[in-house]
């Protein structure tokens, strides 16, 4: 999917170039990945390497069949004091010259998380790093897809190991090398994996950690039938899946903040009334669905909540979603675990879009998520990377979530600026939320 697609028409001149300027200097960041053995980024990639290499280099992954366990989780002594458990999945094969959604996207967090001093080898107990997990099995896998596709994708590798890389038709095309289906289930196994463990935390203390899958590909527009969008599988609602069947987890609350609907996840549980989807994207980008009467259908009429914002709204504008729509939603689902599509694509500073989120507005959603899976939900609540293309935004806007989730105050101040935000159009914003509001009898 060519990037440019993405672009809202509606963006401003200023900020067109600007977003533009960023694209250019983020793309240089992925072609220096790859080629300037001098880079940051470059080290960054070799660290990953040394430090992962059974999960991304060496390991032989396959389809488990469905009597294998999924996943190998933390002990009980790990687990017991940890505030934050994450797993990293870089897919460091899975990877397209000057493509946004680049193999550097991962080590720009893991940096991040170092350099910011928020791992375990700072913060002792309250930060654990899953190690090892099992790939997601056939069955975790065709839970939301279907076989032909998972079956087909398994096949093309073959073509994408002579070709190098090979765009896999579906819904709309994506890119794939020889790695993408082995990194694919490693991605949608690490999310099935910190499910697992934060439930097995949950039954340990009233201080549930909140989980992190610092993974790719991304999934939330991965159809049933096919990849779409950058997506090859979609990791949250696989995990929606797991949680239903291995856990008991009826009822699972799905919010989705990337800069764009979450079309796959959507569609997997359209007539679900189990699971409810509640998506905020800017009204008008790609894949131009998540319309505002768009509510599930049959059984799970009701169940789903699209609200389109328009192009320039920022942490005004969240902050009132969030009060407004997203905790009274979630409030009268009264769900058994919370799963976030965590998209870092909405930041002022990122290229394919037009909102302004801040660093500030994901260490508000990441605090406040959490504070509501602790009073609904026994603080059960795992959050799966999704967009987030310019790598300095999205490495310093996770790392925030991540002191949200310890309890540390926030460093955005440190890293937003101003200069870059105009007005919001906060009475558009303020006519969706009532539009909203009334459709779901909110």
């Amino acid at each position: 999917m060519d990037a440019r697609t993405m672009f809202s028409a509606s963006s401003t001149v200023r900020n067109v170039v600007l977003r533009s300027s960023y694209q250019v200097f983020m793309s240089k960041q992925c072609v220096m990945f790859e080629f300037h053995g001098s880079s940051e980024v470059f080290l960054n990639h070799v660290r990953l390497k040394n430090r992962y290499p059974s999960k991304v280099y060496r390991h032989s992954v396959h389809c488990f069949n469905d009597s294998e366990k999924n996943s190998k989780g933390p002990s009980t002594t790990q687990i017991n004091n940890a505030k934050v458990i994450y797993s990293v999945a870089p897919a460091m094969g899975h990877n397209k010259e000057l493509h946004p959604e680049c193999n550097a996207r991962v080590p720009a967090i893991v940096d991040a998380l170092e350099k910011m001093e928020l791992t375990s080898k700072f913060r002792g107990t309250e930060v654990v790093e899953l190690q090892s997990w099992k790939p997601a099995s056939m069955e975790d896998v065709t839970s939301v897809h279907a076989k032909p596709y998972v079956s087909g994708l398994e096949k093309a590798m073959v073509e994408a190991t002579d070709k190098g890389l090979i765009l896999v038709e579906g819904t709309g095309p994506t890119y794939a090398t020889a790695t993408t289906f082995n990194e694919s289930l490693l991605a949608a196994g690490a999310g099935i994996s910190l499910v697992d463990s934060v439930v097995a935390a949950s039954k340990l203390s009233h201080d549930t950690p909140v989980g992190f899958a610092l993974i790719r590909p991304p999934g939330h527009h991965a159809v049933p039938k096919g990849p779409m969008g950058f997506c090859v599988f979609g990791n949250v609602a696989i995990a929606a899946r797991h949680a239903q069947r291995a856990h008991g987890l009826q009822r699972v609350f799905i919010i989705d903040f990337d800069v764009h609907h979450g079309n796959g996840t959507n569609d997997a549980f359209y007539d679900d009334p189990d699971i409810f989807f509640l998506s905020t994207h800017q009204d008008g980008s790609y894949p131009g669905t998540g319309k505002i009467h768009q509510v599930g259908q049959g059984a799970g009429e009701g169940a789903t909540l699209n609200l389109p914002l328009p192009g320039g709204s920022g942490d005004m504008a969240m902050r009132a979603v969030f009060e407004e729509v997203i905790a009274p939603c979630a409030q009268r689902f009264k769900p058994d675990i919370i799963l976030v599509s965590a998209g870092y694509d909405g930041h002022v500073l990122d290229p394919l879009a037009s909102l302004q989120f801040t660093t500030a507005t994901y260490y508000m959603l990441a605090s406040s998520i959490k504070q509501l899976a602790k009073d609904l939900c026994d603080g059960r609540c795992v959050f799966f990377l999704e967009g987030g293309y310019n790598l300095s935004s999205l490495s310093n806007s996770v790392a925030d979530s991540f002191r949200a989730f310890l309890g540390d105050p926030s460093m955005a101040s440190e890293f937003d600026n101003p200069a870059f935000l105009f007005e919001e159009p906060s009475r558009k914003v303020k006519d969706a939320i009532q539009k909203i509001k009334h459709i779901h009898s909110l």
